[in-house]
């Protein structure tokens, strides 16, 4: 294992050579004898710890502390000093110092002190690389998508993650709104601040108040301390509201609030507190039609969409399937930790028939059930589930969405109403004449119900 580096400054020859004799083993260490030695070494030798003197001809210590940090607050630096005044070490823990030694030193607190600087610094480089890591797998780079309309939400996405402005990602369940919030926030300057997820359809409404704002202790029956809320768990990060449209109308208020003021109160408080939060949330309901039937504020709304980003449903995006189903066989197989498996043209072919009504997560799913069952390589026709073979939605699952919030009632409607068009489209040999004729409605019905639905002729 590499060992550590060690940068000691000091004038004091004797010190150095005391120093440099305590750390020689476990340490790699280099020495200089003024602060602006230390400040030419340092960039070239990228010290994990640095022991700064305080007293020094020319710079001292305090000024080359304050140095060090601007240019590079991740490295630890610890003071030494010949005299354990308080105004000293006040001040340089204002200034950034980790800690510090008095002189003459003792060899088992100086050891100590370098062995807690150096695994502080250790974390912090283990906690960038993480970051880096989680950076560039919710990069748009790496989320599937050749279609132009997926490029189009990742040029988006570029434009807007620098930005503190407020986004509304919306489209059906399962087509990967969590997965492009995480995109905008780890594209962002905000990416080493915190990320809150908080499903508003997840938390009864008595208590989700609490959840997004905090309480104060004695504010009702159950709190037996003050809670933090998730908006100042968010302070300088972001705030990923899903399911947005079942946010109950008095918490729409106090999301307004906050959105247009940057401050809220705890239930129970009467303190006022400020944050700065971006905000990012996220639906599957039309809002609009909820805005007219009075269930959402339209000025809650207009502040929410300031950006727009309208997921397409998986049907809306075929060219995409072979890339997700290749994505998802080699990553689901490192997952479960069995051999990667491939899939015959056919199944693709039937893959491609099928009209994915949970999206991008139904596929995933149905990718690794056939990685776990599939008692052969490749995966055939004969693997898939019955319901994909027969391109055929099941009405239970549609109903299941439905009540379990995954999908709404008008989705469901205009998928079922969608597939039943197609298939009589696909029975009388795509003339739309016939098609409506077998539908028992008019052929002007029927072309507008194909443009509502997104049905384009030539797809027919």
């Amino acid at each position: 294992m590499e060992k550590r580096r060690v940068l000691i400054v000091d004038d004091d020859a004797g010190v150095r050579e005391s120093v440099r004799m305590v750390l020689k083993g476990h340490y790699e260490t280099s020495m200089v004898t003024s602060g602006e030695e230390a400040l030419s070494a340092i960039p070239e030798s990228r010290p994990d710890v640095v022991l700064l003197d305080v007293l020094m001809p020319g710079l001292d210590g305090l000024a080359v502390l304050e140095e060090i940090k601007a240019q590079d607050p991740r490295v630890p630096v610890v003071m030494l000093t010949a005299t354990k005044t308080v105004k000293t070490a006040v001040t340089a823990m204002k200034l950034g110092a980790f800690d510090y030694v008095t002189k003459p030193f003792d060899v088992e607190e100086l050891t100590l002190t370098v062995e807690r600087a150096a695994a502080d610094a250790a974390r912090t480089a283990e906690l960038e690389q993480l970051r880096w890591e989680v950076g560039k797998r919710y990069s748009p780079a790496n989320i599937i998508g050749s279609a132009p309309s997926m490029q189009e939400i990742f040029r988006t996405i570029g434009m807007v993650a620098p930005l503190k402005t407020t986004v509304l990602i919306t489209g059906e369940s399962g087509t990967g709104k969590e997965l492009i919030a995480k995109a905008i926030h780890f594209q962002s300057p905000r990416a080493e601040r915190s990320l809150v997820t908080l499903n508003c359809a997840a938390i009864p409404e008595n208590l989700l108040e609490s959840e997004l704002f905090g309480h104060e202790r004695g504010s009702f029956t159950d709190a037996h301390a003050r809670k933090l809320g998730q908006f100042e768990l968010a302070d300088q990060g972001t705030i990923f509201l899903d399911e947005i449209g079942e946010l109950a109308p008095s918490l729409q208020a106090k999301l307004l609030r906050v959105i247009e003021q940057g401050e809220f109160m705890r239930v129970g408080g009467k303190q006022t507190i400020k944050v700065d939060v971006r905000i990012v949330a996220a639906t599957n309901r039309d809002l609009e039609e909820a805005m007219r039937d009075g269930s959402f504020r339209s000025d809650l709304f207009y502040r929410l969409n300031v950006v727009a980003l309208p997921l397409p449903a998986l049907r809306e995006r075929v060219e995409d399937l072979p890339l997700l189903i290749k994505h998802f066989l080699s990553i689901k197989a490192q997952e479960i930790g069995i051999p990667e498996k491939a899939i015959s043209s056919e199944a693709v072919d039937t893959f491609l028939r099928y009209p994915w009504p949970g999206n991008v997560r139904e596929i995933e799913n149905v990718i690794e059930r056939l990685l776990v069952l599939s008692d052969h390589d490749p995966i055939g026709v004969e693997d898939l589930p019955e319901s994909i073979r027969s391109g055929r939605v099941e009405t239970a699952t549609i109903q299941h969405q439905v009540l379990r919030r995954e999908k709404s009632l008008t989705d469901a409607v205009d998928e079922f109403e969608r597939e039943i068009i197609q298939a009589a489209l696909t029975e009388v040999g795509f003339n739309q004449t016939r098609a409506a004729d077998l539908l028992s409605t008019t052929r002007r019905i029927l072309k507008y119900r194909m443009d509502k639905l997104g049905i384009a002729e030539a797809d027919a």
